[in-house]
């Protein structure tokens, strides 16, 4: 609790990665300064204690209070039923999309996923060297659901700027969930899913730790060769600390996930969400066609703002100019092209209102 009031306790600032700067960029978001400026200190001197964060044993009593705390604040923020168990883990999102049907088919041949866009895809694509995908429209029911373990879905799609507003009805299915880059955006009903998985870099604190909430009757069906480091049910029996856990990522959702605590929670993170993107969606379809969003509005994501401009030509002098007036990593996704505003918890209003004024400027100058 002492933690959670030095973080409140400090201005709330947008974070700066240069002198005015603003990072933008989808792969790793902002973390707020005050976190920053704690990780800092907290790496020399932990807790006053006069040692780092870094050399904690994991298997000591202060790195499992830690870790406790950590838990207790993400289970606090989403309301987690009591019969869900948190998990820590490493490997990124990426390596879910293997461990998702490794643990989860429990001896069975199939599995549904929704093709949403990029990412879904590439979760389809590992899935189908375990098992039989069934890929279906994104709010498509399953049929068949005896045959099939489980419903998978990406709840916002980064390369195209498409997100859930409502999730699929999954049928008699587990509803499987990637929620990497939406993840602590806003309020969800957990006892809807049978598992969420989330990477931390986008809103969590830093890559190589990856949150997994997963309900308890889900636990311990393992296909035999899944690696026990990679079994839920055995981290679940370890409380995440099977094998050794990445000790400063761990610390730094800690304190990311008080943060968010003491900023308002999920619900507060939803009206600034909702905010940040109505802005931007404001000037693309304020521009006479200027700008264009490919996605139809009530599938547009909150969270990564994907547009293009009518004249490809000037996306190059869009970045550039936005680049020099400090609006970092705006390029949209490799296979896309366009532009794409990642909008994560960290991003502050005044980014966005900066940006939005700028999208104005540059279309009239420019148009």
């Amino acid at each position: 609790m002492a933690e959670a009031a030095l973080l409140q306790s400090r201005p709330d600032r947008t974070r700066k990665h240069s002198a005015g700067a603003v990072s933008f960029s989808a792969s790793g978001g902002q973390l707020p300064m005050e976190v920053c400026e704690r990780a800092a200190r907290d790496l020399t001197d932990w807790r006053r204690t006069g040692r780092g964060v870094l050399e904690l044993p994991f298997t000591g009593l202060a790195f499992k209070d830690l870790l406790a705390e950590a838990i207790a604040s993400l289970r606090a923020l989403l309301h987690v039923p009591a019969n869900y168990r948190v998990l820590f883990m490493q490997g990124g999102a990426s390596a879910q999309f293997s461990l998702v049907p490794m643990n989860l088919l429990r001896g069975k041949r199939a599995a549904c996923y929704a093709d949403s866009g990029y990412w879904s895809r590439r979760a389809i694509a590992e899935a189908q060297r375990y098992c039989h995908v069934e890929a279906l429209a994104p709010q498509r029911v399953p049929d068949g659901a005896a045959e099939a373990a489980y419903l998978h879905v990406v709840s916002n799609e980064t390369a195209e700027g498409r997100q859930y507003r409502i999730f699929p009805d999954a049928g008699a299915l587990p509803l499987i969930a990637d929620m990497t880059s939406d993840f602590l955006t806003r309020p969800i009903d957990i006892s809807r899913f049978g598992l969420i998985y989330a990477s931390a870099q986008k809103n969590v604190g830093a890559a190589g730790l990856t949150v997994v909430i997963v309900r308890e009757d889900l636990l311990g069906s393992a296909y035999p060769a899944t690696p026990s480091a990679f079994d839920y049910a055995v981290q679940a029996r370890n409380d995440s600390l099977y094998n050794t856990p990445p000790v400063f990522a761990v610390h730094l959702a800690g304190l990311v996930l008080r943060w968010l605590l003491s900023q308002g929670g999920v619900e507060a993170m939803q009206g600034a969400t909702e905010r940040k993107s109505a802005m931007l969606y404001a000037v693309i379809d304020g521009c006479g066609g200027f700008y264009r969003c490919e996605v139809a509005p009530e599938e547009r994501s909150q969270v990564t703002v994907c547009f293009k401009l009518a004249d490809e030509a000037l996306t190059r002098r869009f970045l550039d100019e936005a680049q020099a007036q400090g609006m970092l990593h705006l390029a949209g996704h490799s296979r896309i092209g366009g532009i794409r505003a990642s909008l994560y918890n960290a991003v502050r209003e005044e980014a966005a209102t900066a940006l939005a004024d700028f999208m104005r400027d540059f279309a009239r100058r420019r148009g």
